[in-house]
Order: structure tokens, then sequence, then C-alpha cells
């Protein structure tokens, strides 16, 4: 069986959003910051792999995931309502951790931990979004590759101990911000050096 073979991708693009109300700019990796990542090891969206680890530095490229081949559709029984005195310490409202739009940690009754969005408080409870930020969206990607080349072992190496947790460092997910974000890790963000961003899987 032919090994498959790992590759050093950094790429920068704007990606849109595709719904109903139209194509809209949500996230930027400029080539300073370019979003970087090892193929073949299950850390991108794997369209987005796909689509990238064929062409070659300088190749441009411009194609579109839909909602199942990104971060799947939006379910309303995602949307949950908790009582507020969750979100109080010492009796008090966390206001300043908890407000419309935070991402907030949460974790279930067996121990699970993920993240969700507050789109709305009120007197007695929060309301928390647990869907992708990006769930129900198209996602149109529009770039080019800055560097394409054969992964170094060194690196295969390091990529393996933060994903068996043997070591500490900057992994994101999948951020919402409008610039430079990004990350090598997966969950809510990454796109580019730094924490965050939209081609991670989710």
């Amino acid at each position: 069986m032919e090994k498959k073979e790992n590759k050093h991708i950094e790429v920068a693009y704007d990606l849109f959003t595709i719904d109903e109300s139209g194509r809209h700019l949500v996230e930027k990796a400029p080539e300073d910051k370019p979003f970087v990542f090892v193929s073949g090891f299950g850390i991108a969206l794997e369209g987005f792999e796909e689509a990238l680890v064929s062409l070659q530095k300088g190749e441009e490229f411009n194609f579109t995931l839909a909602p199942e081949q990104a971060y799947g559709e939006f379910y309303d029984e995602r949307v949950v309502e908790l009582d507020r005195e969750i979100f109080s310490i010492d009796g008090r409202f966390d206001h300043e951790r908890i407000y419309i739009d935070a991402i907030v940690p949460l974790q279930n009754e067996d121990g699970d931990r993920f993240m969700g969005r507050v789109i709305d408080i009120r007197d007695n409870s929060v309301v928390i979004d647990l869907n992708h930020p990006l769930a129900g969206k198209s996602l149109n990607f529009v770039g080019k590759i800055v560097e394409s080349q054969e992964a170094r072992e060194e690196e295969i190496q390091q990529l393996i101990r933060q994903l068996t947790g043997q070591s500490c460092g900057g992994c994101g997910g999948c951020g919402d911000g409008e610039e430079g974000c990004g990350g090598c890790g997966k969950e809510e963000g990454g796109c580019g050096n730094q924490e965050g961003g939209c081609c991670k899987k989710g």
C-alpha cells in the first residue's frame, strides 16, 4: 500500500459564508499570517484539505463547501435555555464573561466539555447556542497557496505529540473573527498562526 504523503501547507485566503441573505466575509488569513497545517492528520476540514493538497506554491483557488462538507446543518434543538444562576459567582451574575455573543465553556453531567455562544440573557435564564458558529452555511474560500512542500519528520512528530496531548502549546479551533484567525487545532476555531479559524475541523 502506497504511503500517503504528509504535506506542510500554508494558505492565504478570504472566507465568505453563503446563505439565503447573500455572501459575507467572515475571516481573513493574510499572506504574512497564513493558515498553516500538515495534511493527512484530519486537522482541517476534509473538503478544505482535498481542495488544496494537490496545488503548488503560488496557485490560486476558489471553491465552496456545502454545509454537509463543513460544519453541518443548524439544529434548533441545540439552542438551550439554562438557569441564570449557573453563571453567577458568589451570588452575582457574571456580567464580565456572560454577554450577548460571548463564547463560554460548558460541561455536561458526563464531564464532556464544549463551547456555546450566548444569544440572549433573560431575567431567570441564559440562552446558549451549541451549534457551530458556521452551521448551516456554505463556505467559499478564495485565496492562494503560500507554501506547499513535504512535511519534515520533526514537524510530523511534534504534531503527533500535540494531537496525543504529550506537549502543551497553541492549537486553536474555529473562530469567527475577521482578521487573521487561525491555528493548528480543532473545535471552535482556525486559520493562520494564531488560535481560532474556520477551516478547522469542528
